[in-house]
């Protein structure tokens, strides 16, 4: 008689765990159905918005500069490679690669003034502060720089692009700006991060991250100022 209550609790605790079990993996599930619901509404919308399939479609008749912001503290090891690859890659024909300095951090201004000796489409900014300060700061020092640029030139930028100085930049994401932008009020382009195979412990563990909290945005010229930079 005895044994027969001990199997029954035991027999009514495992329907219990059970249920909570169940509870568990369908509230588990929804996270992955309402990406799986997310991406369904993305692809059905894209189809629907006229927008081209294919980067061969982004292009503009007549194309609009484009400049691109970098700021740059310490960056003396990496920055000239990047500044070059993106004169190299970039499938656009007008833009400025505008990159900010500080004047306390001589190796940097070195390495972007070399690039900028030899192409024009590089602007070598030093701001008025010894850094490092903040990335707001810097973009100030170069929105401010882009306006006289303006105001000199008697030209319009289109937009206005954020890279870090450690980019791997895409050869037609200007197209697709320049395609863009004035039709939507930012284009938010999608980051790959890439991992080191060497070290997956590390980069494997904030790949994801990285990419969902530095993707590049390009802004509307006609923000104000605070609007565009915060």
């Amino acid at each position: 008689m005895g044994g027969e209550w001990i199997i029954a609790a035991l027999d009514a605790v495992a329907r219990e765990t059970m249920l909570f079990a169940a509870l568990g993996f369908l509230v588990g599930g929804l996270d992955d159905v309402a990406v799986d619901v997310a991406w369904m509404g993305t692809r059905l919308w894209r189809r629907s918005d006229g927008l081209p399939a294919t980067l061969e479609g982004y292009t503009r008749r007549v194309p609009r500069r484009i400049a691109v912001f970098v700021a740059a503290w310490d960056e003396a090891g990496v920055i000239g490679a990047m500044l070059r690859t993106c004169l190299a890659r970039f499938d656009h024909p007008d833009y400025r690669i505008y990159v900010g300095t500080y004047p306390n951090d001589l190796p940097t201004i070195a390495a972007v003034a070399e690039v900028a000796a030899d192409d024009d489409r590089i602007r070598l900014v030093i701001g008025p502060n010894d850094g490092p300060t903040t990335k707001a700061d810097c973009l100030n020092a170069l929105w401010a720089t882009l306006l006289r640029d303006e105001h000199r030139e008697q030209i319009r930028v289109a937009a206005v692009e954020l890279h870090d100085a450690e980019d791997m930049v895409h050869p037609g994401e200007l197209r697709v700006i320049d395609a863009l932008i004035g039709r939507y009020a930012a284009v938010q382009l999608p980051v790959l991060p890439l991992v080191d195979g060497k070290a997956r412990l590390v980069s494997g563990h904030y790949a994801d991250e990285f990419a969902e909290a530095n993707s590049p945005l390009t802004v509307h010229f006609r923000l104000t100022a605070s609007q565009a930079i915060g």
